[in-house]
């Protein structure tokens, strides 16, 4: 059922929308595994890690709500479950209880990567189906290269 229709043409709307869907579910996964790593990091840099955690929690949260709201513009109903999240996205699994600081900032460095990696497949997807996603998927890379470049920073 759809309740708004998209001037998008169908095959542009699926391209679009899938790429929509993903960025949605690896966007509240990065939230989930960055906040996951804030509760239980520990070391000499605890605090400086600690605060960097939220600032991705923030942006991944914030580009999580345009990109959904994007998706619902166009007519495609957006997925935000857990069961989805678990089940799509590309990040891999983050290490339970307490987390050193060095191994916190890592697996940021990694999250981060997956993320900007299947990002940036979208980018070059909806060039042409949609240049109004693809500006969006282009400003949500930009922003998590520039966390994933002061996490890879902060191991040195």
């Amino acid at each position: 059922m759809y309740v708004v229709k998209s001037p998008l043409s169908d095959a542009d709307l699926k391209t679009v929308g899938d790429a929509l869907q993903g960025a949605l579910v690896d966007l509240v996964d990065l939230s989930l595994v960055a906040k996951q790593v804030h509760w239980n990091v520990v070391g000499p840099r605890f605090r400086s890690v600690h605060l960097q955690l939220d600032e991705v929690v923030d942006t991944a949260r914030q580009h999580s709500d345009t990109v959904a709201e994007r998706a619902a513009t166009l007519g495609v109903s957006p997925d935000g479950r857990s069961a989805t999240v678990a089940r799509s996205s590309g990040i891999g699994d983050v290490p339970d209880g307490w987390v050193k600081d060095s191994d916190a900032v890592q697996t940021l460095v990694d999250a981060l990567g997956a993320v900007i990696s299947r990002m940036r497949e979208r980018v070059e997807a909806t060039g042409e189906a949609d240049p109004v996603s693809q500006d969006i998927f282009i400003g949500i890379t930009a922003d998590l290269e520039k966390h994933h470049w002061m996490f890879q920073a902060e191991n040195g």
